[in-house]
């Protein structure tokens, strides 16, 4: 694991994770059959500044696969209850993709813990999302495809289409395929998918419930323009009527900037939580900046 490695009891389930750095906490949550590991690159730099808490969500990398449901109400419950029996209560809050959904349901049901609010390509602010995870719902094939695609296909995607996964590492790769054969893990992909995804696309999204939230916190969210799972436009338009949102997007960047442009990006989300974004960037509705390309590459 990165940093220090622990295992701790949380809503029914054993929840794996790891913790660097010292200073104001900040927890980080990853998508879609990821772990931890996908802050990796970003993680040394974060950890300067912010204690640093990387939990493995169940149903994902070392965590157990309990029989539940995976819903984002499940997972945001299970969060906030492993945020208890670790002793935090309260973070700065940043999720990836399907951890940004669950990020932004924390704020329906656990408003009180999050401090600042972090979101990476999420889900949950619009309808499209990846073909992949659309077959995945289809009426009986989906579930049937699904143990072959997690353990077969989806590592040779990841290897082959190298720029949409951010030139993940071939050990990357085999430590994903090898977890991904922990039993339990097609029933937590499957029931998770379902959660939110149908054939037509994202069918629960914060978006429809957002004004539920009576104080939004300070929200940020970062995006690759190129992002070909959860496209940029989605952040767009998100969060109306909030005036402490911004949107940054990497011109060159897919759906993982932070795996993409670890520098820029470990940069621009410290500078949102130590609220040193620049006056000019407070747009109101999520107005964009872009920021250059991360020239010294992956760390």
């Amino acid at each position: 694991m990165i940093g220090q490695a622990h295992a701790t009891g949380a809503n029914g389930t054993s929840i794996a994770w790891s913790e660097m750095g010292e200073g104001d906490p900040l927890v980080l949550i990853h998508g879609f059959q990821q772990s931890h590991r996908t802050w990796r690159r970003v993680a040394p730099l974060l950890a300067e500044e912010f204690r640093l808490l990387m939990p493995d969500l169940p149903g994902h990398g070392l965590s157990g696969r309990p029989d539940a449901p995976y819903t984002l109400t499940w997972y945001a419950k299970t969060v906030s209850a492993w945020m208890d029996a670790i002793g935090v209560r309260r973070a700065h809050v940043c999720g990836h993709s399907f951890g940004g959904g669950i990020a932004q349901w924390m704020l329906l049901d656990h408003r009180k813990r999050v401090d600042r609010l972090a979101l990476v390509a999420p889900g949950g602010l619009g309808l499209e999302c990846g073909i992949g995870l659309r077959l995945a719902t289809f009426p009986v094939l989906g579930r049937a495809l699904t143990p072959f695609v997690i353990r077969h296909v989806l590592p040779l995607v990841v290897r082959h289409a190298s720029s949409t996964f951010a030139h993940t590492e071939a050990g990357e790769v085999e430590r994903a395929q090898a977890m991904n054969r922990i039993p339990g893990t097609d029933r937590a992909f499957q029931r998770s998918v379902e959660g939110v995804i149908n054939f037509s696309g994202q069918h629960v999204r914060t978006s429809d419930r957002v004004q539920e939230v009576a104080s939004l916190p300070a929200i940020a969210m970062f995006w690759g323009e190129r992002d070909p799972i959860i496209p940029v436009r989605h952040g767009q338009g998100a969060f109306e009527g909030s005036t402490d949102v911004t949107l940054t997007t990497y011109p060159e960047s897919g759906h993982f900037p932070h795996l993409d442009l670890p520098l820029v990006f470990a940069r621009d989300l410290t500078a949102f939580l130590r609220n040193r974004l620049r006056p000019a960037a407070r747009i109101p509705r999520a107005g964009r900046r872009r920021r250059p390309k991360d020239r010294l590459g992956a760390a």
